[in-house]
């Protein structure tokens, strides 16, 4: 089984598309948007022994959780945190720290870790949702400021370190991006009614070095954002993925066409 990555902006229907293809197709090993994943590291620490022993000491009363939700990669330590649930205070948010992204590491840092983990990796039969364009072009253009052909030439590095072979990138387009925005907008929500995801999404924005140099500040400033970024991604679909990508209507999809495509991506490289 190839490695089938899914992608699309906020809204699309990712987590759908990827229940959807691992209910047709069990085999799949998934790697759900915060779980630990051998390429990505969204909502993940990347912690040295000292730190995670730090945190361990730290919350003694969840210490089993922390540990069940962990993973070594020889000298670090990736805790997937926004798994544990828990009523500590400030929990989540003190763990936050240890990521990666949002700007947390320098470029030179970031890239090599990016790089690192796709070299690395060797594994067939994955499922990943939001693992090779989301998290990583976020930090690009809102954290590191690079342009487009910058990020780019990014991924044209980025893919040359991947087996191609093995790989399947399934983009869910859509022309109402604004539709689809206000619809999650309403969507998640607490249950007061709260637009709790949007505010979080406008303030980071806002509060990203990207956000501050444009003066973002409002919903139209985070549509043009998502419209920039879904140009971008299927710029690099187009120049550097090619017939390795298949561009699929957001929510206008059925699971047989689904099944059909990844089945006969399988065939063509003389899988079973």
């Amino acid at each position: 089984m190839k490695n089938v990555f899914i992608e699309g902006i906020q809204g699309v229907g990712k987590s759908t598309l990827v229940n959807s293809i691992f209910n047709a197709i069990p085999g799949f090993h998934v790697c759900r948007e915060g779980d630990y994943s051998p390429v990505d590291l969204a909502w993940c620490t990347w912690m040295s022994k000292e730190e995670y022993e730090t945190v361990l000491k730290c919350y003694k009363p969840i210490r089993d959780e922390i540990i069940k939700n962990t993973v070594q990669e020889k000298e670090q330590f990736i805790v997937s945190y926004t798994k544990i649930i828990t009523d500590i205070p400030n929990f989540h948010k003190k763990l936050e720290k240890y990521e990666v992204y949002n700007g947390r590491k320098e470029f030179r840092d970031f890239k090599e870790l990016v790089f690192s983990r796709y070299r690395n990796f060797s594994g067939t039969g994955y499922l990943f949702e939001c693992s090779f364009f989301q998290n990583i072009i976020e930090d690009l253009i809102l954290f590191h400021l690079l342009s487009d052909d910058e990020i780019v030439g990014f991924y044209r590095e980025l893919y040359s370190n991947i087996n191609k072979e093995e790989f399947l990138l399934l983009y869910l387009y859509t022309d109402e991006l604004e539709e689809n925005i206000k619809a999650i907008k309403k969507e998640r929500c607490d249950d007061l009614g709260n637009e709790l995801w949007y505010q979080m999404m406008l303030e980071y924005l806002m509060h990203s070095p990207y956000g501050k140099r444009h003066g973002y500040s409002t919903f139209e400033d985070m549509i043009t954002h998502f419209k920039h970024r879904q140009q971008l991604e299927m710029r690099i679909i187009r120049e550097i993925i090619g017939d390795r990508a298949v561009i699929l209507s957001a929510k206008n999809w059925t699971v047989d066409e689904i099944i059909s495509i990844v089945n006969f991506s399988c065939q063509k490289q003389g899988y079973k």
